[in-house]
């Protein structure tokens, strides 16, 4: 994974059923990677493929504020034993359980994103493996209609073939630096402490407001992360609530 800025942006009006209406959504490359910034509204995600040290607390923590969060776990994650228990609370508590790629494929190269990595045919293979793992926690393609792809990073051809695939691709929102709770310090590789982190979010905020904003972090971390920011996640959501956000999940925002 790396810390990227998503360019071009656009806006887009839809005007659709019950849930949605004159909703403006914003996009980069194809994928929806924020929800109307007149709300005064916060989608927290997660993702996850080989950690799941996190979950409990998560599970605990969202739980604690009455908050719903949308975790998008790879088929590697629905496929590992361990990781059953937290998958199956989740899924109790009313959490969004989605797909985020069945093995973790890196679909373009770091340098040219427009330079595809997968055909068409391994994408979609790909893809529903991940739905079938999904399926074994009772998990439907219906009830799981939005997508992250994996490592984040991907193209407007991938977010064609999503959307030709009857799903809807949606990527984090880029500027707090919220999804870099992935790193781990080690010489050349780019780390970005939790303390950081949080500060940043905060301060994002105070500047810029998060109305809107789809907030990645991930379900687990490397072991040699010394400060996980689940841990933060308990402070986070009480300062952004004082603040006047509420947490929803993506379906509030997002027709379908």
């Amino acid at each position: 994974m790396r810390v990227r800025l998503l360019l071009p942006v656009f806006f887009l009006i839809i005007a659709c059923g019950d849930k949605v209406s004159n909703t403006l959504l914003i996009y980069s490359h194809g994928a929806v990677m924020r929800t109307d910034t007149t709300e005064k509204r916060i989608h927290l995600v997660f993702t996850g493929d080989e950690f799941a040290d996190g979950g409990e607390i998560l599970r605990e923590t969202l739980g604690k504020h009455d908050v719903k969060g949308s975790f998008f776990l790879t088929g590697n994650f629905y496929r590992n034993p361990d990781f059953g228990p937290i998958i199956r609370g989740l899924h109790e508590d009313g959490h969004y359980l989605g797909a985020h790629s069945d093995r973790h494929l890196l679909y373009a190269t770091w340098e040219d994103r427009d330079s595809l990595l997968v055909t068409r045919d391994e994408f979609l293979k790909d893809l529903l493996d991940n739905y079938k793992e999904m399926e074994r926690f009772g998990v439907r393609k219906g009830d799981a209609p939005y997508y992250i792809p994996p490592y984040e990073w991907y193209n407007e051809e991938i977010a064609r073939w999503t959307q030709e695939a009857g799903f809807i691709l949606v990527n984090f929102t880029p500027g707090t630096y919220s999804n870099a709770d992935w790193t781990i310090p080690e010489p050349g590789r780019q780390y970005v402490s939790s303390d950081s982190i949080y500060a940043r979010i905060l301060r994002y905020e105070e500047k810029n407001g998060l109305n809107g904003f789809i907030l990645l972090t991930h379900i687990g971390a490397h072991p040699d992360r010394p400060d996980p920011f689940y841990d933060y996640m308990d402070d986070l959501i009480t300062v952004l609530k004082e603040r006047g956000y509420r947490f929803t999940l993506l379906d509030e925002a997002i027709p379908h």
